[in-house]
């Protein structure tokens, strides 16, 4: 029951930002304790303002994972960065994730004087430190010491498991007292056909980092239970329609590969993963359409849903 909870719970909003690729999605999962967004090894995976709730018996946090700013070269660009701005509006406290691996470099100073907007305490999280030796992560931690004086600041392996119990500790303590904003059985307002949409996407972007970095959309065009014969107790399977869209007939043929052979492997990974998130079987069927130049249309960016 959301009422049913100790005196002293504190419960708020935190977003995590960074710049494309610094780990955010990966972290929020981690933290969560099961998968609510999408990862890949390349910049602007995330699309939209994920939510992933975290329970614990004296707290909730509500992350906000958030795309990675940057300098937009297109409408969608932009709209991504509005989404981050938009994100940081009205939150308890800000993650800023950086790269254990890199130093800190112009984007990162950029994207935490806008959280300094906030005047919230701002967490600086070192992340991927299993990428690299504990000597390098004191020197991280020394230079990100110097850029503000953070909150707190935490290295992470979000892959390794490490120092994940003690963020969200950290973060918790920062809390406003408050009742449980969400169910205990609530992991994220992301609805079912997003979160689908999302695995079918993640399948595609596997194997065409150089190829295809941003031009890939989903969307789940229909859903539908088929209903096992009378005297068949087995789950019924879920039927799913989903469009791929690229922008220029030669990214359909890198999306299908030859003879079909790269679009079948999409469909059976995103089939496993569905699967694993419903608790069903799946049919998936797939089909991938060329919207020329999507990422600058508005009205395409509409229906996507940006």
């Amino acid at each position: 029951m959301i009422n049913d909870f100790p005196d002293g719970f504190r419960a708020g909003f935190v977003s995590v930002v960074g710049r494309p690729n610094a780990g955010k999605s990966t972290l929020v999962n981690a933290m969560v304790g099961t998968k609510i967004a999408i990862t890949a090894d390349q910049p602007e995976t995330t699309r939209r303002a994920i939510r992933g709730i975290v329970h614990r018996d004296d707290g909730q946090l509500i992350l906000v994972d958030t795309p990675g700013m940057h300098r937009p070269r297109t409408l969608l660009g932009e709209r991504l960065n509005d989404m981050v701005g938009e994100a940081l509006s009205d939150v308890d406290s800000v993650v800023l994730c950086m790269p254990a691996d890199e130093s800190a470099g112009p984007g990162d100073r950029y994207i935490l004087e806008t959280a300094k907007k906030t005047g919230v305490p701002i967490v600086a999280v070192l992340t991927k430190t299993d990428k690299v030796t504990r000597d390098e992560v004191g020197e991280r931690i020394i230079e990100v010491s110097q850029m503000h004086e953070f909150a707190e600041i935490v290295p992470v392996s979000a892959v390794a498991g490490d120092q994940v119990s003690l963020l969200v500790d950290l973060l918790i303590e920062r809390m406003p007292q408050s009742p449980p904003l969400y169910p205990k059985d609530t992991i994220t307002d992301e609805t079912e056909e997003e979160l689908i949409a999302e695995l079918i996407r993640e399948a595609a972007l596997v194997g065409v980092r150089e190829e295809l970095p941003h031009s890939i959309a989903v969307v789940v065009e229909e859903m539908m239970d088929r209903p096992r014969p009378e005297g068949d107790d087995r789950k019924p399977v879920r039927a799913i329609n989903a469009h791929l869209f690229v922008e220029r007939p030669s990214q359909k043929g890198i999306v299908i590969g030859k003879g079909g052979k790269r679009m079948k492997r999409v469909g059976t990974q995103a089939r496993e993963s569905i699967e694993r998130l419903i608790g069903q079987p799946v049919y998936l069927d797939l089909h991938v359409k060329v919207a020329k130049e999507w990422q600058r249309d508005p009205k395409m960016l509409g229906r996507l849903g940006f």
